[in-house]
Protein backbone atom coordinates (compact mmCIF):
# COMPACT_ATOMS: atom_id res chain seq x y z
CA UNK A 1 0.00 0.00 0.00
CA UNK A 2 1.36 3.47 -0.81
CA UNK A 3 2.68 5.53 2.07
CA UNK A 4 0.20 8.27 1.24
CA UNK A 5 -3.12 7.21 -0.21
CA UNK A 6 -4.51 9.81 -2.57
CA UNK A 7 -8.14 9.31 -3.42
CA UNK A 8 -9.29 11.70 -6.11
CA UNK A 9 -12.93 12.17 -5.27
CA UNK A 10 -14.65 15.42 -6.19
CA UNK A 11 -18.18 16.33 -5.15
CA UNK A 12 -18.50 18.36 -8.33
CA UNK A 13 -17.26 17.62 -11.85
CA UNK A 14 -13.65 18.69 -12.22
CA UNK A 15 -11.23 18.99 -15.09
CA UNK A 16 -7.97 17.06 -14.94
CA UNK A 17 -5.19 19.09 -16.48
CA UNK A 18 -3.87 17.53 -19.67
CA UNK A 19 -0.36 18.18 -18.45
CA UNK A 20 -0.87 16.22 -15.22
CA UNK A 21 -1.16 12.79 -16.82
CA UNK A 22 0.69 11.69 -19.89
CA UNK A 23 -1.85 9.09 -20.86
CA UNK A 24 -5.28 7.85 -19.89
CA UNK A 25 -5.37 4.22 -20.92
CA UNK A 26 -6.80 2.13 -22.49
CA UNK A 27 -6.96 4.74 -25.26
CA UNK A 28 -3.19 5.03 -25.41
CA UNK A 29 -2.02 1.44 -24.92
CA UNK A 30 -1.24 1.09 -28.62
CA UNK A 31 0.82 4.29 -28.64
CA UNK A 32 4.55 4.25 -28.25
CA UNK A 33 5.58 4.04 -24.60
CA UNK A 34 8.63 6.13 -25.46
CA UNK A 35 6.39 9.12 -26.12
CA UNK A 36 4.95 8.81 -22.61
CA UNK A 37 8.19 8.12 -20.75
CA UNK A 38 8.71 10.23 -17.70
CA UNK A 39 5.03 11.09 -17.32
CA UNK A 40 2.37 9.90 -14.88
CA UNK A 41 -0.04 7.23 -16.11
CA UNK A 42 -3.78 6.82 -15.51
CA UNK A 43 -5.75 3.72 -16.46
CA UNK A 44 -9.50 3.83 -17.19
CA UNK A 45 -10.28 0.55 -15.45
CA UNK A 46 -13.64 1.93 -14.29
CA UNK A 47 -15.09 0.87 -17.66
CA UNK A 48 -12.36 -1.08 -19.47
CA UNK A 49 -10.36 -3.13 -16.95
CA UNK A 50 -9.16 -5.94 -19.21
CA UNK A 51 -5.58 -4.75 -19.76
CA UNK A 52 -5.04 -3.04 -16.40
CA UNK A 53 -2.27 -5.26 -15.04
CA UNK A 54 -0.48 -5.57 -18.39
CA UNK A 55 -0.60 -1.80 -18.89
CA UNK A 56 0.73 -1.10 -15.39
CA UNK A 57 3.54 -3.60 -15.95
CA UNK A 58 4.46 -2.09 -19.33
CA UNK A 59 4.34 1.45 -17.95
CA UNK A 60 6.57 0.62 -14.99
CA UNK A 61 8.96 -1.55 -17.03
CA UNK A 62 9.39 1.09 -19.73
CA UNK A 63 9.39 4.17 -17.52
CA UNK A 64 12.27 6.56 -18.08
CA UNK A 65 12.86 9.22 -15.42
CA UNK A 66 12.44 12.80 -16.57
CA UNK A 67 12.84 16.29 -15.17
CA UNK A 68 9.17 16.06 -14.33
CA UNK A 69 9.02 12.66 -12.68
CA UNK A 70 11.81 10.59 -11.12
CA UNK A 71 9.86 7.34 -10.72
CA UNK A 72 6.65 5.86 -12.16
CA UNK A 73 3.37 7.27 -10.86
CA UNK A 74 0.23 5.30 -11.68
CA UNK A 75 -3.40 6.21 -11.10
CA UNK A 76 -6.14 3.59 -11.38
CA UNK A 77 -9.72 4.71 -12.02
CA UNK A 78 -12.48 2.68 -10.34
CA UNK A 79 -16.18 2.91 -9.60
CA UNK A 80 -17.35 3.18 -6.01
CA UNK A 81 -21.03 2.86 -5.17
CA UNK A 82 -21.21 3.05 -1.39
CA UNK A 83 -24.28 3.12 0.83
CA UNK A 84 -25.22 2.32 4.40
CA UNK A 85 -25.95 -1.30 3.44
CA UNK A 86 -24.74 -3.69 0.76
CA UNK A 87 -28.32 -4.09 -0.49
CA UNK A 88 -28.79 -0.33 -0.90
CA UNK A 89 -25.48 -0.02 -2.76
CA UNK A 90 -26.35 -2.91 -5.08
CA UNK A 91 -29.71 -1.26 -5.81
CA UNK A 92 -28.02 2.07 -6.63
CA UNK A 93 -25.52 0.25 -8.86
CA UNK A 94 -28.33 -0.94 -11.14
CA UNK A 95 -28.43 2.53 -12.72
CA UNK A 96 -24.87 2.16 -13.97
CA UNK A 97 -25.50 -1.43 -15.03
CA UNK A 98 -28.55 -0.37 -17.05
CA UNK A 99 -26.59 2.48 -18.66
CA UNK A 100 -23.91 0.04 -19.82
CA UNK A 101 -26.52 -2.35 -21.23
CA UNK A 102 -28.19 0.53 -23.08
CA UNK A 103 -24.83 1.67 -24.43
CA UNK A 104 -24.20 -1.82 -25.80
CA UNK A 105 -27.68 -1.79 -27.35
CA UNK A 106 -26.96 1.53 -29.05
CA UNK A 107 -29.51 3.38 -26.94
CA UNK A 108 -28.77 6.89 -25.73
CA UNK A 109 -30.19 8.85 -22.86
CA UNK A 110 -29.69 9.94 -19.31
CA UNK A 111 -28.68 7.73 -16.42
CA UNK A 112 -31.76 5.61 -15.62
CA UNK A 113 -33.24 5.27 -12.14
CA UNK A 114 -32.31 2.10 -10.24
CA UNK A 115 -34.48 -1.00 -10.55
CA UNK A 116 -35.16 -3.96 -8.27
CA UNK A 117 -34.59 -6.76 -10.81
CA UNK A 118 -31.71 -6.57 -13.29
CA UNK A 119 -32.40 -10.15 -14.41
CA UNK A 120 -35.61 -8.93 -16.05
CA UNK A 121 -33.66 -6.15 -17.82
CA UNK A 122 -30.62 -7.82 -19.34
CA UNK A 123 -29.85 -11.01 -21.22
CA UNK A 124 -27.22 -13.42 -19.92
CA UNK A 125 -24.73 -12.22 -22.56
CA UNK A 126 -25.40 -8.58 -21.67
CA UNK A 127 -24.95 -9.43 -17.99
CA UNK A 128 -21.61 -11.10 -18.70
CA UNK A 129 -20.34 -8.15 -20.77
CA UNK A 130 -21.44 -5.52 -18.26
CA UNK A 131 -20.06 -7.43 -15.29
CA UNK A 132 -16.73 -7.71 -17.11
CA UNK A 133 -16.67 -4.00 -18.01
CA UNK A 134 -17.59 -2.97 -14.47
CA UNK A 135 -15.43 -5.50 -12.64
CA UNK A 136 -13.35 -2.70 -11.09
CA UNK A 137 -16.39 -1.49 -9.16
CA UNK A 138 -16.61 -1.49 -5.40
CA UNK A 139 -20.27 -1.78 -4.44
CA UNK A 140 -21.33 -2.03 -0.81
CA UNK A 141 -21.18 -0.57 2.66
CA UNK A 142 -18.04 1.05 4.08
CA UNK A 143 -16.57 -2.24 5.26
CA UNK A 144 -16.99 -3.90 1.87
CA UNK A 145 -15.65 -0.85 0.02
CA UNK A 146 -12.65 -0.68 2.36
CA UNK A 147 -11.84 -4.36 1.83
CA UNK A 148 -12.13 -3.93 -1.95
CA UNK A 149 -10.01 -0.78 -1.97
CA UNK A 150 -7.30 -2.46 0.10
CA UNK A 151 -7.27 -5.35 -2.41
CA UNK A 152 -7.04 -3.03 -5.42
CA UNK A 153 -4.21 -1.04 -3.85
CA UNK A 154 -2.34 -4.22 -2.94
CA UNK A 155 -2.80 -5.81 -6.38
CA UNK A 156 -2.07 -2.72 -8.49
CA UNK A 157 0.38 -0.84 -6.24
CA UNK A 158 -1.36 2.30 -7.54
CA UNK A 159 -0.09 5.64 -6.30
CA UNK A 160 -3.53 7.20 -6.67
CA UNK A 161 -7.11 6.04 -7.08
CA UNK A 162 -9.63 8.09 -9.05
CA UNK A 163 -13.25 7.40 -8.15
CA UNK A 164 -16.24 7.44 -10.48
CA UNK A 165 -19.73 6.93 -9.13
CA UNK A 166 -22.74 7.14 -11.41
CA UNK A 167 -25.72 7.20 -9.06
CA UNK A 168 -29.16 8.41 -10.17
CA UNK A 169 -30.13 10.17 -6.94
CA UNK A 170 -27.90 13.18 -6.30
CA UNK A 171 -28.04 12.95 -2.49
CA UNK A 172 -27.22 9.22 -2.64
CA UNK A 173 -24.27 10.07 -4.91
CA UNK A 174 -22.97 12.67 -2.46
CA UNK A 175 -23.41 10.19 0.40
CA UNK A 176 -21.50 7.55 -1.58
CA UNK A 177 -18.60 9.96 -2.13
CA UNK A 178 -18.68 10.92 1.56
CA UNK A 179 -18.47 7.23 2.53
CA UNK A 180 -15.60 6.75 0.06
CA UNK A 181 -13.75 9.66 1.65
CA UNK A 182 -14.31 8.16 5.11
CA UNK A 183 -12.77 4.92 3.86
CA UNK A 184 -9.84 6.88 2.40
CA UNK A 185 -9.28 8.70 5.68
CA UNK A 186 -9.42 5.43 7.64
CA UNK A 187 -6.83 3.85 5.33
CA UNK A 188 -4.57 6.91 5.38
CA UNK A 189 -4.82 7.34 9.17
Amino acid sequence: MPAILTLTCARFPAMVSRSRYGCLAPACIARSWRRNSGLPFAFASHFAPDMLFQALHLYRANFTPSARLEKPYAMVCINIIAADSNRDAEFLFTSMQQAFVKLRRGETGQLPPPIENMDAFWSSSEQYGVQQALSMSLVGDKAKVRHGLESILRETQADEIMVNGQIFDHQARLHSFDLAMQVKEALAG
